[in-house]
Formats: structure tokens, sequence, C-alpha cells
């Protein structure tokens, strides 16, 4: 359970410091777009061979990966506040869905204790994507009128 919520923390602080990336081109996007595509599909291949709940895991895994590079593509593309947003967004419920799938293998109160730890977590990480594009905004806003 530790471990889950230090990949948590991890993943939402580098998405805090990927903030200032330049906006790429549209050529860029729709390459970057075609890459996550082929790799969201490999990665769904290689979940082929799994069984029960390790194919749940890693298919909730692949989609999240997916997901979430397709957030931050359109955050690279399209520069913004609220895709800054949507990608940490995008993160914690990518985090949430892995998380109670490996609750699934457990029984009992284990599973419960589980669940409630990844939803908890899940919470706090939207809470602090909020409070972030909250933070951000009222940066821009300051910055405006210095300017």
């Amino acid at each position: 359970m530790k471990y889950q919520h230090k990949l948590i923390a991890l993943a939402i602080a580098a998405s805090f410091s990927c903030g200032a990336a330049f906006a790429m081109t549209k050529a860029e996007y729709k390459v970057a777009d075609e890459r996550i595509e082929m790799d969201y599909k490999s990665a769904k291949k290689a979940c082929g061979s799994m069984k029960a709940n390790a194919k749940d895991i890693c298919m909730a895994e692949a989609k999240g990966t997916e997901k979430v590079a397709k957030a931050e593509n359109e955050a690279q593309y399209k520069p913004s506040a609220k895709h800054s947003y949507k990608v940490n967004e995008v993160k914690a419920d990518a985090a949430y869905k892995t998380a109670k799938e490996k609750c699934d293998d457990l029984a009992g109160n284990a599973k419960d204790v589980c669940v409630k730890d990844a939803k908890a977590v899940h919470v706090k990480a939207k809470a602090d994507a909020k409070v972030t594009k909250v933070s951000n905004e009222t940066s821009m806003a300051k910055s405006d009128k210095v300017a």
C-alpha cells in the first residue's frame, strides 16, 4: 500500500514539473498521438497472455497509461491551466482504477481496507489537482495585473 502512495505522489510531482513545456506543432501532435495508439495496442497485446485479475490489472494500467499520455499530449499541444488540471485529474483516475484492480486479489477486510486506501489517495490527488489549478490561475491573474 505504501508503494502505491509513493507512486501516485511521484506521478503528481512529475506532472507539476512539466507545466512550463513549449507548445508543439500540429504535425508533432499527430505523430505523438499515433505513437500513443501504437503503445496502447502493444500493451494491450501483452496483456492478452495473462489470466484472471493479472490481466485486469494489466489492462487497467494500459488504459491508464494511454489516457495519461493523451492528456499530456493535449497539454503540450495547447498549454493551459485547464489542460494541466486535466492531466493531473486523468493521472489520479488512472492510478485509482489500477489500485482498485489490485485490490481485487485480496479478500475480506484486507480488500475493504485496500479499496478505502485507494479511494482516499484518489480523493487527495483530485483535491491537489484542483489546488494546483486554482494556484496557477491566481498566479496568472497576478502576473496579468503586473504586466
